[in-house]
């Protein structure tokens, strides 16, 4: 009897559903890489749409300082923005601050038109966080 048992053991037994089961798999994973292709397309779609991104350089680092204290102030809005917002002087303060703290770190690194942008930047932003504090 103990060589009967053993004889059964060995048996195989193989489930029919594996090959439904494997195929369901493979149809999730098509799936699955299908939608990651076209959330990739549409994010190149938008992309494109935007614009090239521009050169990354310091008039541009310059730029997003003023642009948020300039947003703090009040004098810029959000594009179709109709109610007017209360300006955040600390905010402003902060980024003209960072600004003034860019100018010191990078005193005598600059080229003379870095430095008159930076300059000439600083003087304006000063002046219209003076007129909407006063």
């Amino acid at each position: 009897m103990a060589k009967e048992e053993k004889k059964e053991e060995k048996k195989i037994i193989v489930d029919e559903d594996w090959k439904t089961e494997a195929q369901k798999e493979k149809e999730v994973l098509a799936a699955k890489e299908e939608t990651e292709k076209k959330e990739a397309e549409q994010t190149e779609k938008a992309e494109q749409a935007a614009g090239p991104m521009p050169k990354g350089d310091f008039a541009a680092l310059i730029s997003v300082l003023t642009t948020q204290a300039l947003f703090a102030l009040g004098v810029l809005n959000f594009e179709g923005q109709q109610e007017k917002r209360e300006p955040d002087l600390h905010l402003a303060k902060y980024n003209i601050d960072m600004l003034e703290t860019l100018g010191e770190k990078t005193k005598g690194n600059l080229n003379e038109q870095e430095q008159n942008v930076l300059e000439n930047t600083l003087s304006q932003v000063r002046m219209a966080y003076v007129q909407v504090a006063g």
